[in-house]
């Protein structure tokens, strides 16, 4: 193309003087133009001239290969790899191709949802999996995507509450629940997970521990199984905020408990009907009473207990932080997708407790006691935003009566049902 414009010109330039005088103005243009053409053919040889043409994907371990050594070797490496046990993992790719929520594209199968794993597990970047599965960086990135999306929307049939005939069997067999807490669905809790925002913004996200983070809402079962996921709202906000406008928006299908079922939430959440806190400016959590002596009084005990029972949530947070890198230094992905994100997380929990109860990071967070650090107490100094004294008051008074009964039955068995 550039031959025939200069040409082009050559031709109008070597035209009779009549026939150039008819171009007028036109012929600076024209010459600029030629001169402007020469220069960008020059600069375009010179480039291509300049091209490393050694290929870029050159391992002879690609794509299958990879994941076959992996599902054919040791159990632990495919745990340490995938975050899963490889029936696990057989299953979870399966379950997304049957609910049609995944499909086999024209180069990538099921190493799609192996770089999702490995990118939320390992908080691995995008370019060390295309390089890995002998990917381009576009085909990684978009592959993420697509199985993000999947996931989450697994989340949308897994991430719900489970019917139990009767009183669950975690606290009908513990005589330091049952029967106070036999009406219990469950625990709320709040969590900070890392986040990235632009500088415009990164004040609000901003939490106390000065770093940009997400304020999320997790409500789990007594069987380690997430109900409900709130995500989105910035470091700064106060988790009673949130707590109200999950309940509130109807678009947010919170599970809302019915008749005298409740939830088990710290002393940053109101005290009101469905949702039982415990006494504020008594010890709560376990820490507090390790190696202080026995509960003073029937407050004291109810928040010992009342810790104890909601450690669940603790745990399960401790068990999704541990599993997923990603959530401890989140990338630079658009806000909506970081929400999505921790939804994603907390499907995969879901699915690998359903079809692994015994699974080894489970099993380290199984003991009722255990003291959880760096997730206790992120919420606790706030001051939960004013209820209807009237609802407040019909939750002090279920509050009171279960402390009340709770102490007389220690005061008459003080050793075996602390």
């Amino acid at each position: 193309m550039c031959v025939d414009f200069n040409i082009g010109l050559l031709q109008i330039m070597s035209s009779s003087d009549d026939e150039y005088d008819e171009l007028g103005p036109n012929i600076n243009l024209l010459i600029v133009l030629g001169i402007a053409n020469d220069f960008f053919h020059d600069m375009m040889t010179e480039y291509l001239g300049c091209i490393d043409r050694m290929p870029c994907r050159t391992s002879s371990l690609t794509r299958r290969m990879y994941i076959q050594e992996i599902l054919d070797g040791h159990p632990q490496v495919c745990f340490d790899n995938f975050r899963m046990s490889k029936h696990v993992f057989v299953n979870f790719c399966s379950t997304l191709k049957e609910m049609n929520l995944l499909q086999d594209g024209k180069k990538v199968t099921v190493e799609g949802v192996t770089m999702f794993l490995l990118i939320v597990g390992h908080n691995t970047r995008h370019r060390i999996c295309a390089d890995r599965f002998q990917h381009s960086f576009y085909t990684s990135s978009k592959w993420f995507k697509r199985v993000l999306r999947a996931v989450c929307t697994l989340g949308t049939y897994i991430i719900r509450p489970y019917e139990h005939n009767g009183v669950h069997p975690h606290i009908l067999n513990n005589p330091k629940w049952f029967s106070y807490f036999k009406n219990c669905l469950g625990a709320i809790d709040g969590i900070h997970v890392s986040a990235w925002t632009p500088s415009s913004i990164q004040t609000s996200f901003r939490g106390r521990k000065i770093i940009v983070t997400q304020n999320v809402m997790l409500a789990c079962d007594f069987d380690m199984l997430f109900t409900f996921v709130y995500t989105g709202w910035e470091g700064t906000a106060n988790d009673s905020r949130v707590f109200i406008d999950a309940l509130t928006r109807h678009e947010n299908n919170f599970p809302k408990p019915c008749g005298d079922q409740f939830y088990l939430v710290d002393s940053g959440y109101p005290n009101m009907p469905g949702f039982l806190a415990p006494y504020r400016g008594r010890r709560y959590h376990l820490r507090d009473y390790q190696g202080q002596g026995r509960p003073r009084g029937k407050e004291e005990l109810f928040n010992y207990r009342h810790s104890t029972c909601r450690n669940i949530i603790e745990r399960c947070i401790g068990v999704l932080k541990a599993r997923f890198r990603i959530l401890k230094d989140m990338p630079n992905y658009p806000i909506t997708r970081q929400r999505l994100i921790l939804v994603a997380c907390c499907a995969v929990h879901n699915f690998i407790r359903r079809h692994h109860a015994m699974n080894n990071l489970f099993m380290e967070y199984s003991s009722d006691d255990m003291l959880m650090s760096g997730v206790e107490g992120d919420f606790n100094d706030q001051e939960p935003i004013p209820i209807d004294s009237n609802q407040t008051a019909q939750m002090r008074n279920i509050r009171d009566e279960i402390a009340s009964n709770m102490w007389n039955d220690y005061m008459e068995h003080p050793t075996s049902l602390q």
